[in-house]
C-alpha cells in the first residue's frame, strides 16, 4: 500500500481551510519562526507564549465603550480564562479589575498587585474564599441566600468592615412578549428577589448591596438584553427598600472571532453537513459530526461548535448590547443605565485574552493509516491545546524547521494526534488542511489560545509535562522573552533577546 499523503478526489479535492484571524503583535510573532523554534528548543514542547501588551490594549477597548456611552464602571478580567501571571500583572497597571472565581485565583490576584477593592469574588464559594474576600475588601458576587448568610456571619465573627455584595439573578422575563432568559444553574430566580431582599434587611449591618448582575451561557443579545432590563428593575426594587445600589453587572460572554474569513467558516459547516449525510467523503475521524447525526436518512441534532467567525465580538459586542433597545422599557439600555445613574460592570475572559497568545507543539512523527490517512503526532496532547473541547475549529500555522518547502509539496489533509497512550487523544477530530505535509522537527502553532484553550484543561496525565509558559514583547525590532512567572510590568528590558 502506498504511503503517499491522501488527497481528496474530485469534486472535493479543494482543501477546506479555516485560517486563524491574526492581528498585531501576534501576527508579527508568528512571522518569527526562528525565534519560536529557539524557545521550544530551550523550554520544550508543548510551550505556551503570551503577549501581555495585547491584554492591556483589549482592556482599553472595553473602557472606550464605557466612555462612548458616558458610563462609569469597571471591566473585570475573568481570571479563569488563563492562569498566566504575566497577563494578570500587566492588567494591574491599567484601569481594569479582576474577577476571581476561587481562593487560588484571589490569592494570585493579590500577589500580582491587585488590591481588594479592584477584585470581584465570583463562582461557588466556601467559607475560606468568602473570608479572604471579605478580609481584603473585595466585592462578592453572591450566588444566593446561603452565601449572603455565610458572608454576614464571617463579617460579624471577625469584626470585618461591611462587605460589598452584588446579587446574581437569573430567570428574567420581559413585561411585554414573553421572552425568557436562558436557564442557569447560577444565581437566584428573579421571582425570588423578595426573599433575597429580606436576607439583606436582616444583615444590613454586615452587607452592603452595591448592585445586581446575571450569568448567562449564551451569545444571544436578545437574552442578555432581557436580563439587563431585569437587573434594572431589580435595582429599582432595592432602592425602594432603602438600599443604595449603583451597579449592574452584565457578566461575560462577549466572544471572540477566531477565523479570518467568514466564507471559509460557512463553506466548512456546509460541507460538514454534507459529510454527515454521506454526500461527500468524511471530514472527521470516525465520522464525528460535532453534534450532527443522521437517523433514517434525516439530519438530526445541532452543531455544537463555537461560532468561530463572528462579525461582532469583544468590546464591539458590549457596544451593541448597550445600544440595543430594552425589550420592555423601549429605550436603549445604555441610556437607561445612564439616566439611572448606574455603573456598569463587565467580566470578559475570552474577549480580554483575544490575540494574547499561542500554543506551540513540535511534530514528533508522521505516519499513515491503512487507508493512507496521514497521522501527525505532536509532543503535546489534547489537554494542552483544548480548542475542540471548547468547540473552536481553527487551523494551526505550520512553522517549518528549515523555513522552506520542497517542490513537490502541496495542500494535504491530516489528522493531529497527541502524545498520550489513548485512542481518544485527538488534538483535532476533523481533517486539518495544511500547505504541506509536516516533518519531524517542524512546529505547529495554534494561534489565539490564551482564552480557555491554553491551560484550562492541561494535566500531568501519564506524567507527560504540561506546557511551560513564557511572556514575550517586541523591542527595537527584536523579540524578548522571560518565563511567565518572572514577568513584571517594570524593567522589561532585562528579558532574554531572541
Amino acid at each position: 500500500m502506498s504511503n503517499a499523503p491522501l488527497h481528496l478526489e474530485p469534486p472535493h479535492q479543494e482543501p477546506l481551510y479555516l485560517e486563524p484571524r491574526l492581528e498585531p503583535p501576534l501576527a508579527s510573532l508568528l512571522g518569527s519562526a526562528p525565534f519560536l523554534h529557539g524557545l521550544v528548543d530551550a523550554l520544550g514542547s508543548p510551550l505556551n507564549v503570551v503577549l501581555p501588551e495585547r491584554i492591556a490594549d483589549n482592556a482599553e477597548l472595553f473602557h472606550a465603550v464605557l466612555r462612548r456611552h458616558r458610563l462609569a464602571g469597571r471591566v473585570y478580567f475573568a481570571h479563569k480564562a488563563n492562569r498566566s501571571s504575566a497577563l494578570v500583572r500587566r492588567l494591574t497597571t491599567t484601569g481594569a479589575a479582576l474577577d476571581a472565581a476561587s481562593t487560588g485565583e484571589l490569592q494570585h490576584a493579590l500577589g500580582s498587585g491587585f488590591t481588594g477593592d479592584r477584585i470581584m469574588a465570583t463562582g461557588p464559594k466556601d467559607p475560606e474564599f468568602l473570608w479572604l474576600a471579605a478580609r481584603t475588601g473585595a466585592t462578592v458576587h453572591a450566588d444566593g441566600g446561603r452565601e449572603l448568610e455565610e458572608a454576614a456571619r464571617l463579617v460579624r465573627a471577625y469584626g470585618l468592615p461591611r462587605l460589598r455584595v452584588v446579587l446574581r439573578l437569573s430567570g428574567f422575563e420581559t413585561s411585554g412578549a414573553r421572552t425568557l432568559s436562558r436557564r442557569s444553574r447560577f444565581g437566584t430566580s428573579f421571582k425570588s428577589l423578595d426573599t433575597l431582599l429580606g436576607t439583606l434587611a436582616r444583615h444590613e449591618d454586615a452587607l452592603d448591596p452595591v448592585g445586581v448582575g446575571y450569568h448567562l451561557d449564551t451569545t444571544a443579545t436578545d437574552e442578555k438584553a432581557t436580563a439587563l432590563e431585569g437587573c434594572l428593575r431589580a435595582l429599582e426594587e432595592l432602592r425602594l427598600r432603602g438600599f443604595q445600589p449603583r451597579a449592574v453587572d452584565v457578566g461575560g460572554g462577549f466572544g471572540v472571532s477566531y477565523l479570518a474569513r467568514a466564507d471559509q467558516w460557512d463553506r466548512y459547516t456546509t460541507e460538514l453537513t454534507h459529510a454527515v449525510m454521506g454526500r461527500r467523503p468524511p471530514l472527521t475521524r470516525g465520522g464525528h459530526g460535532y453534534g450532527l447525526r443522521v437517523e433514517n436518512g434525516t439530519l438530526r441534532g445541532a452543531l455544537s461548535l463555537y461560532p468561530a467567525h463572528r462579525p461582532v465580538a469583544g468590546a464591539a459586542y458590549l457596544d451593541e448590547l448597550l445600544s440595543r433597545t430594552a425589550p420592555g422599557l423601549g429605550r436603549p439600555l445604555g441610556v437607561l443605565l445612564l439616566e439611572g445613574l448606574c455603573d456598569l460592570y463587565a467580566e470578559p475572559g475570552r474577549a480580554l485574552t483575544d490575540q494574547c497568545g499561542l500554543s506551540l507543539g513540535r511534530v514528533v512523527d508522521v505516519r499513515h493509516t491503512e487507508s493512507a490517512e496521514p497521522l501527525v503526532r505532536l509532543a503535546m496532547n489534547a489537554g494542552d491545546v483544548s480548542l475542540e473541547d471548547h468547540g473552536v475549529l481553527m487551523d494551526p500555522v505550520l512553522l517549518p524547521r528549515d523555513g522552506s518547502a520542497t517542490a513537490d509539496d502541496g495542500p494535504v489533509g491530516v489528522h493531529l494526534v497527541g502524545n498520550l497512550c489513548l485512542e481518544a487523544d485527538l488534538i483535532t477530530r476533523r481533517t486539518v488542511f495544511l500547505p504541506r505535509l509536516p516533518r519531524p522537527g517542524d512546529l505547529l502553532a495554534f494561534a489565539n489560545t490564551a482564552g480557555y484553550c491554553m491551560d484550562f484543561t492541561a494535566t500531568h496525565a501519564q506524567q507527560q509535562p504540561v506546557a511551560r509558559k513564557v511572556a514575550v514583547h517586541e523591542e527595537a525590532g527584536s523579540w524578548r522573552w522571560c518565563l511567565d512567572e518572572q514577568y513584571w510590568p517594570v524593567g522589561r528590558t532585562g528579558g532574554h533577546q531572541g
